[in-house]
């Protein structure tokens, strides 16, 4: 795959002299994942002509994207290639679940994209900032459950970005306190509130992979019946991180200073209430009228949302930076530059879905039927084992696609397919703020010049294991009763 990508790259230096080989890549990666975007909204809107279409282009993506990025993501290409090999010799099928893993691959991709673009759009709205330095600047009695309330809705329109916009404007605040001592536990309980508030959207909204992914592969799920117990999930997660901080306020060895008031008031979060109250509404109301998955509805009315608030930022804007440009900014420029992500998430969603069908006859080899063990022990067992998997590099989109084909369905466990997705979406919410390959782990480390480690496995300790046993007996209750 990566000989393939070389040879593009040659073609490129070769009949195309004038163009760099960077901007040539940049273009052709760029219009690729606009195309798999396009024709994944086209399937999920009835257009199946359109999917046979979907493995080639992420074949092609996929070894253009190789030559690019570095060895830590080349190497999961590596062992893609490699299981399907061994699928290849092992199962007569094998073709059937390689499509499958493609197939999952684009929708992965398709759905990073259409999260982009309103990232894209965001981050170059004035009113966003305002509204998250404002957050940044409230008193410490009420900050962390600012952060953590505002977070959530900064979450939903920015997904990882959040974090970086917050964490920014969190440090910079920070910054500004002249004494050392306070200065290192208001930046400390500031970022733990920005990460703990992402990953409490993660069960419940529906512009998380953790949501898209779960409902995908649990049959008979739909967001409609998860969205209500992923919002308890959400509470509980929330709660929990604001009851610790309240319990455990750093104790100073000098009288605390009087904080300055912060800059406007809560007005300045209503044009981003305003936005997440269109987009749900839009989702909720075109779900139930057309009977369209949620997912397939988030993919077309997100970037028709970002194309509609960038077409407002650009209207009084110079020439170089009018709507056109902007567009072909996003798909040319700020698309390629996810490379990395684009590859890790794509190729974590086909590892897991390949490897699947090599992993059930092993345990089948070694006995293990997880049909015979108890219910809420299945269940349960996806709070804990989607955690640890992340403590030795599984993101949890690997992990998930390849635990969950092999769990017995929701008749055979006598639950809902709902009970399902709260405990995985559970367990992918704790391995958010806990495992040091996450994205949440490593952007709350560069901030606070910690490592990642020290993030996920000291300040979210006590964190992550309280949190784990509340959500552990929630899943158990919701499972049962």
């Amino acid at each position: 795959m990566a000989r393939f990508g070389l040879h593009i790259l040659r073609f490129a230096r070769k009949y195309l002299p004038g163009m760099k080989a960077t901007d040539f890549l940049n273009t052709l990666t760029g219009g690729l994942l606009v195309a798999i975007a396009g024709l994944v909204v086209l399937v999920e809107w009835g257009g199946e002509f359109a999917a046979p279409l979907l493995p080639w282009l992420v074949v092609l993506v996929t070894a253009i994207l190789a030559v690019q990025v570095r060895p830590g993501r080349y190497a999961f290409v590596l062992v893609a290639a490699a299981l399907t090999l061994a699928l290849a010799r092992f199962d007569p099928n094998w073709a059937g679940a390689a499509k499958k893993g493609l197939r999952t691959a684009a929708f992965i991709a398709a759905f990073f994209s259409a999260l982009a673009s309103l990232r894209s759009a965001a981050e170059t709205s004035p009113s966003i900032r305002r509204g998250g330095r404002f957050l940044a600047q409230q008193p410490p009695g009420r900050r962390y459950l600012a952060l953590t309330l505002g977070g959530q809705m900064f979450a939903l329109l920015l997904n990882y970005g959040s974090i970086a916009l917050l964490g920014s404007l969190a440090t910079a605040s920070a910054n500004e306190e002249q004494d050392e001592e306070i200065r290192r536990h208001r930046m400390r309980r500031m970022l733990l509130a920005i990460q703990r508030a992402f990953t409490s959207t993660l069960p419940w909204s529906p512009l998380s992979f953790a949501v898209a992914i779960s409902i995908a592969l649990i049959p008979g799920a739909s967001w409609a019946q998860a969205v209500i117990p992923g919002v308890v999930t959400s509470v509980l997660m929330a709660g929990t991180g604001w009851a610790l901080d309240s319990i455990f306020k750093p104790r100073l060895s000098r009288p605390r200073p009087a904080s300055a008031p912060p800059e406007g008031s809560w007005a300045l979060l209503l044009p981003l209430v305003m936005l997440l109250a269109i987009l749900v509404s839009s989702i909720v109301v075109l779900h139930f009228a057309t009977g369209i998955r949620v997912v397939g509805l988030v993919m077309l009315i997100v970037p028709m949302i970002a194309l509609s608030w960038v077409l407002l930022q650009t209207r009084q804007a110079e020439p170089g930076r009018r709507f056109g440009r902007r567009l072909s900014d996003y798909a040319f420029v700020e698309l390629p530059k996810y490379r990395g992500e684009i590859v890790l998430l794509m190729m974590a969603g086909y590892i897991g879905t390949v490897g699947a069908p090599l992993l059930k006859p092993l345990l089948v080899g070694l006995g293990l039927d997880l049909s015979a063990l108890p219910t809420s022990l299945v269940l349960i067992s996806f709070v804990w084992i989607i955690p640890l998997a992340g403590q030795i590099g599984m993101n949890p989109i690997l992990a998930v696609t390849l635990i969950a084909p092999l769990i017995p369905s929701a008749e055979a466990l006598g639950v809902t397919p709902t009970a399902i997705i709260v405990a995985i979406t559970s367990g992918w919410a704790l391995s958010g703020v806990t495992s040091p390959f996450t994205a949440t782990t490593l952007l709350i480390g560069s901030f606070a010049r910690v490592s990642a480690r020290h993030v996920g496995l000291r300040w979210n300790r006590a964190y992550a294991l309280i949190t784990a046993l509340i959500l552990s007996v929630w899943v158990f209750a919701y499972s049962t009763l």
